[in-house]
C-alpha cells in the first residue's frame, strides 16, 4: 500500500519532469546555419572579427578582388581605433559650425550644415568629414590579372560559426586551393592557413582615405599622399609604418614555411611563398609592437575557444520544432545576427551602422542606433560586451556636458552622430534629435537588471543622473494647460521639422520611462526622489490621437493624410513595445494605430529597424501573428543576405541596427517582459510555434 501511495504521489512529479525543455543543442543549432557560398556574389561577402576588429573576405577567403565587391558589402580591414582626419589649413573651428535657433523663446546654438556658401557651410562640411574610419589595407592572392575572378572555380566556402572560422576551397588555374581564415579573439590580427601548390602570393595593398560619404574608404588614386615603409625584417616576419598624413599605425606580418617579402610599388607589398602548406598573420596597430604574433594554430584555437565559449554561453533560441515553413528562416537570421553584432558592434565605442565592414556617414557612428545595436546583448545574457561599448559615455561626458550647456539646458545631451572624440558632427537633422537622449538609462538599467550590485550602480549613477538633468530642463511647463510639452525637435521619425512638432509619441513615453527609471536609480544609490522630476512625470502630455488612432505628434494633425507621416520609421509605435505600458498610452488606441499602419503604411520607405519595432508592439499587444509577419515581412528592407546582414539598398548595403532590432524583438517575444505570465508571448498560439529557448532576459 505505501509502495502503491508513494508511486501516486511521484505521478506529477514525473509528468512536470516530462514537461522539462530539454537543453538545446547549441553546436547543432549553431552549424546548422553556417552560410556557404559558391560564387563571388558581391553581396555574401563574409567576415571574422572581435568587435574591435573585423576583416572582411571574398570567396577565396582572403581580400583578393575588392573592386568586384565595392558596390556590395566591401572587403573592409576596420578597428575601433583606426581613424584619420585630412589636413585643416584654413583653421575650421568646430564653433562656426553653430547656428541659433529660438523654440522655448531663448536662442540655441546648434551644429548643423548651411545652405548658403561661406565659411560656416566650409568648416560644418569639414567637421562632418573629419574624422573618418580608416581602411587598414588589403590583403589578398597576389594574381597577374587582379580583376580576373573567373580564373577561380569550383568555389566552396563556408563560415564555421562555432568556430569562428572561414574555409574556403577553388580551384585556380586548375589547381586546389584550401584557405582557413580567422581572427584572434583579443588582438586586432587575422591569420590564414594556405594549401596550395600554385605557391600564389600575398599581397598587402594599402590605400588613400577616400573620405567618401558611404563607401570602402579607399582612394587608390593618391598614392604619393601617405606611405608604406618596411622597418625591420627576419627571417619569418616584417614590420610595416603606415603614415597617412598626421596618423601613423603598424602592421605586423608573420609567417610560417620558406617566403620572402617584396616591395612591388609604394604601399603594395607581395609576401611570396615557396611551400605547399603555408600559414600567415597580420596583425594591426597604432603603437610599434614589441612581441611576436602567436603561431597561427594557436591563434585559430584561441578564435576556436572563443566563439565555442560565446555559442555555449548566453542566449539561445531554437526553432526546429516549429511547423511553420518561415521558422527555419527566422532561426537562421537570428543565429547569423548573433554572431555580427558580436564581430561588428561589441566594442570599446558605439558602432557604426555599417559596423567594422565599411563607411557609412563617414564612418562615424550615430548615439540614436546604439540601443538597435546592443539592447540585446544585455537581454541575450551577454550584458558585459554591452558595457565595453558603454565605458565610452565617461569620456564623451565633458562634450555632452558643454553641448547642453551652451543650449541653456542642464546636466548632459547626448550627441547623435559622432566619432570616438565624442565632438559633434554638424547635421541638418541630427543635432535636433533627442532620442538617443535616454538611450543610456535604458541600457544602464538593463546592465544593472542582469547584474544587479552596488558596483555597477556606482558605475553609471552620475551619467544617468545627468541624462535626466537634460532631460527635465528639455521639457516645457504650459502653465496653461498644467503640463510639460516636448517640442524644438526632430523626432525619431525624421520627416516631422523641430520648428513646428510638439510632443511625438515615442519621445513623450520614453521621456516618461527614463525618468521613472533615474528616480529609481536614485533610490537605489540611498538618494531620496527629485520632486521637480515627480512633477513633470506625472504632468507629462499623454499621446495625441485623433478618431482613435495615435498621430505622428500632437501639431501632425494630417497624420493619416499627409505622405510625411506615413513614411520612415512609425515611431508612434515604439511608444508600445520597445517601451512598457504607461498612463501616457491607452491600448486599444495603440491597437487601432497599429491595424492602420499594418495596412496603409508606405513600408518601401522604411528602415530595417522599422520591422522588429512593429513586432515588438504586437507583441506587447498580444497580436502573434502580427509580431511574427513583421519580422519576416516581404520588404526589401527587411531583406537578410546569405551573410546574414540586413540590406537596405545601394547605400547601406548592410545595416546593423536591423540585426539587433531582430534579436532584441526575439528575446521579447520569447521571454516577455515585466509581468508577463505568457509563455512565448510574441508568437502565435496555432501549434506552429513550439519556440525553445534559454538564457533570455526579459524587457522591462
Amino acid at each position: 500500500m505505501k509502495k502503491f501511495l508513494y508511486a501516486c504521489c511521484m505521478l506529477p512529479l514525473f509528468a512536470c519532469a516530462t514537461l522539462k525543455q530539454a537543453p538545446i543543442d547549441r553546436k547543432a543549432l549553431t552549424e546548422r546555419n553556417n552560410p556557404h557560398i559558391n560564387s563571388f556574389d558581391s553581396l555574401s561577402s563574409l567576415s571574422v572579427g572581435n568587435g574591435e576588429f573585423a576583416y572582411t573576405v571574398d570567396a577565396t577567403g582572403l581580400q583578393t578582388f575588392p573592386n568586384r565587391y565595392t558596390q556590395g558589402v566591401p572587403l573592409g580591414t576596420q578597428s575601433q581605433w583606426g581613424w584619420h582626419s585630412f589636413a585643416n589649413p584654413n583653421n575650421y573651428l568646430h564653433s562656426e559650425t553653430l547656428k541659433n535657433y529660438n523654440f522655448r523663446g531663448k536662442e540655441e546654438p546648434y551644429s548643423t550644415q548651411f545652405n548658403e556658401p561661406g565659411r560656416p557651410k566650409e568648416a560644418a562640411e569639414w567637421f562632418r568629414t573629419n574624422p573618418h574610419r580608416l581602411h587598414l589595407g588589403i590583403i589578398g592572392f597576389e594574381l597577374n590579372d587582379p580583376s580576373d575572378y573567373n580564373s577561380i572555380s569550383n568555389i566552396k566556402q563556408e563560415l564555421q560559426l562555432w568556430k569562428g572560422k572561414i574555409v574556403s576551397q577553388f580551384q585556380l588555374a586548375g589547381k586546389q586551393i584550401l584557405v582557413e581564415t580567422s581572427c584572434h579573439p583579443t588582438k586586432d590580427a587575422i591569420c590564414a592557413h594556405i594549401v596550395s601548390t600554385t605557391h600564389t602570393g600575398i599581397k598587402f595593398h594599402f590605400p588613400y582615405p577616400s573620405g567618401g560619404h558611404s563607401d570602402d574608404g579607399c582612394d587608390w588614386n593618391n598614392n604619393d599622399k601617405h606611405s608604406t615603409t618596411l622597418i625591420s625584417q627576419t627571417e619569418n616576419s616584417a614590420l610595416l609604418e603606415r603614415k597617412i598624413d598626421e596618423t601613423i599605425y603598424y602592421v605586423s606580418v608573420q609567417w610560417e614555411g620558406k617566403a620572402s617579402l617584396i616591395e612591388k610599388e609604394k604601399n603594395y607589398f607581395v609576401l611570396q611563398p615557396t611551400t605547399d602548406d603555408f600559414s600567415f598573420s597580420a596583425a594591426f596597430s597604432t603603437n610599434k609592437p614589441s612581441e611576436k604574433l602567436p603561431q597561427t594554430s594557436d591563434m585559430q584555437l584561441a578564435a576556436e575557444n572563443y566563439w565555442n565559449s560565446f555559442w555555449t554561453k548566453g542566449g539561445a533560441v531554437d526553432f526546429s520544432k516549429c511547423k511553420d515553413k518561415r521558422a527555419p528562416e527566422l532561426e537562421r537570421r537570428v543565429v547569423l545576427s548573433q554572431y555580427l553584432l558580436a564581430i561588428q558592434c561589441a566594442g570599446s565605442v558605439p558602432p557604426q551602422e555599417t559596423g567594422l565592414t565599411y563607411n557609412s556617414w563617414f564612418g562615424k557612428f550615430h548615439l540614436e542606433m546604439i540601443w538597435w545595436h546592443e539592447a540585446q546583448f544585455a537581454l541575450w545574457g551577454r550584458s558585459e560586451l554591452l558595457e565595453r561599448t558603454l565605458d565610452w559615455y565617461n569620456k564623451a561626458y565633458p562634450i555632452a556636458k558643454e553641448i547642453a550647456q551652451r543650449q541653456g539646458f542642464q546636466g548632459a545631451r547626448w550627441m547623435k552622430m559622432t566619432d570616438p572624440s565624442g565632438v559633434e558632427a554638424p547635421s541638418k537633422v541630427g543635432s535636433f534629435l533627442i532620442w538617443q537622449q535616454p538611450h543610456l538609462i535604458y541600457l544602464a538599467e538593463l546592465v544593472y537588471r542582469s547584474h544587479p550590485s552596488q558596483e555597477v550602480l556606482d558605475k553609471y549613477a552620475k551619467l544617468i543622473d545627468e541624462t535626466a538633468k537634460f532631460m527635465f530642463s528639455f521639457a516645457t511647463y504650459e502653465q496653461l494647460e498644467g503640463r510639460y510639452v516636448l517640442k524644438g525637435a526632430i523626432p525619431a521619425q525624421e520627416t516631422l521639422r523641430a520648428s513646428e512638432t510638439v510632443n511625438p509619441p515615442f519621445e513623450l513615453s520614453y521621456w516618461y520611462f527614463a525618468m521613472n527609471t533615474a528616480q529609481k536609480w536614485r533610490e537605489r544609490m540611498g538618494l531620496k526622489r527629485n520632486l521637480q522630476w515627480d512633477e513633470m512625470i506625472d504632468k507629462l502630455s499623454p499621446l495625441a490621437y485623433q478618431d482613435k488612432l495615435y498621430l505622428a505628434a500632437e501639431t501632425a494633425t494630417d497624420t493619416y493624410k499627409d505622405i510625411r507621416f506615413t513614411s520612415d520609421h512609425m515611431a508612434v509605435l515604439g511608444a508600445l513595445g520597445i517601451l512598457p505600458k504607461c498612463p501616457l498610452v491607452r491600448t486599444d488606441y495603440m491597437q487601432n494605430t497599429l491595424n492602420w499602419i499594418w495596412d496603409n503604411w508606405n513600408w518601401g520607405k522604411t528602415w530595417g529597424w522599422d520591422y522588429p519595432m512593429t513586432a515588438m508592439n504586437a507583441a506587447r499587444l498580444g497580436d502573434g501573428e502580427k509580431a511574427v509577419g513583421a519580422l519576416l515581412m516581404d520588404k526589401r528592407t527587411n531583406t537578410y543576405l546569405p551573410n546574414g546582414h540586413n540590406y537596405q539598398d545601394t547605400r547601406l548595403r548592410i545595416y546593423l541596427p536591423g540585426n539587433g532590432g531582430l534579436l532584441t524583438a526575439i528575446s521579447m517575444m520569447c521571454a516577455g517582459w515585466d509581468g508577463n505570465k505568457i509563455k512565448n508571448p510574441g508568437f502565435p498560439k496555432d501549434g506552429n510555434w513550439n519556440v525553445q529557448w534559454e538564457g533570455l532576459q526579459p524587457m522591462p
